[in-house]
């Protein structure tokens, strides 16, 4: 028996495809596991305070409890959410679901990419991730930073890949 039901486990990306359509996943990205460290730190300080609310007097060990119950579901909740941020890139389409109890989906069709920017800082050098920036001709978008992109150079080669042979660039030069 699944400790939290499935649907708050799984961002469910198959339903949001359009399958009669012919759209196929190329890829579906989940956060990179540098985004677990923080909850990870937060559930550690958590046990700490709980372990830690024995050694008080019976008057004062409901605070550090309650301080470390609050830290472990904080954590989880954290941990949980950027499980649920996937980004996915089809035949067709970008587009990235994220959020826990209210759900959100940003979808860009291909041809409306422009650009498409890959900051790796320092850190995600080292540790293989990077964010993506978008560009296209609307203003305001739904779907313009991925952050913590694990392999981003593989990522965008593979977006570029299905740009291309969806024919939206044009035809090869030889």
């Amino acid at each position: 028996m699944a400790v939290l039901p499935r649907f708050l486990t799984d961002p469910q990306i198959g339903r949001h495809l359009l399958r009669d359509e012919g759209e196929v996943i190329v890829d579906e990205v989940g956060k990179h596991w540098v985004v677990y460290v923080v909850p990870v730190l937060i559930a550690a300080a958590g046990l700490v305070f709980l372990i830690g609310s024995a050694v008080w007097s019976i008057t004062w060990a409901w605070f550090p409890m309650l301080l470390g119950l609050g830290l472990l579901t904080w954590a989880g909740w954290k941990a949980l959410s950027a499980n649920l941020d996937r980004f996915v890139i089809t035949n067709m389409r970008v587009f990235r679901v994220h959020g826990v109890l209210a759900r959100s989906l940003a979808t860009m069709p291909l041809g409306r990419i422009l650009d498409i920017t890959v900051v790796k800082p320092m850190t995600g050098r080292i540790l293989g991730y990077g964010h993506f920036t978008f560009e296209s001709a609307a203003q305001d978008q739904g779907l313009r930073d991925i952050r913590f992109v694990g392999r981003p150079d593989e990522r965008d080669l593979s977006i570029q890949r299905v740009v291309q042979r969806s024919g939206l660039r044009g035809p090869k030069v030889n």
